[in-house]
């Protein structure tokens, strides 16, 4: 109980907006250092991103025999490379961006919150996820779980 108390004090503090704003941001970040000091600032040196594969990625899957896809980058250094490799898949080539929906809530030391992926130009939303982080103490991501939803 006393865990839980200390770290809700330490905690309260916490911007909702901003930190979705940065978690958002760093998957837009042109700049390598920028986006590797980012990554630092925003998890733990031992976070972990969890991502729910697409649905063709986990059917596949399913076809090889596999009955479970989970996708894992553990420490800042595969953090980096799993966030490069999404700026480098869908940003750099000038086709999509990301923001939050602006749907951010907190209960203790978990935020919810929902963004999507749009063509830079405009039209239909090409992508939505469902991201739930475990904030440490210090207020960084320990456990980020991500969920594409469509």
């Amino acid at each position: 109980m006393t865990v839980i108390h200390d770290r809700r004090i330490s905690m309260t503090g916490i911007d909702l907006k901003n930190l979705t704003d940065r978690y958002v941001a760093v998957w837009s970040e042109s700049d390598p250092a920028h986006r590797r000091a980012a990554v630092r600032e925003l998890w733990s040196t031992d976070g972990v991103h969890v991502l729910q594969p697409p649905r063709e990625m986990r059917q596949a899957a399913e076809g090889l025999g596999f009955d479970r896809l989970v996708l894992e980058a553990r420490g800042h250094d595969e953090l980096e490379a799993r966030v490069t490799r999404a700026y480098e898949t869908f940003i750099a080539p000038g086709t999509f961006v990301f923001r939050s929906l602006g749907s951010a809530e907190r209960l203790h030391d978990v935020v919810k919150f929902r963004w999507e992926m749009v063509p830079r130009d405009g039209g239909d939303v090409a992508g939505v996820g469902l991201e739930i982080l475990v904030l440490g103490a210090d207020g960084r991501i320990v456990s980020d779980y991500q969920f594409i939803e469509g």
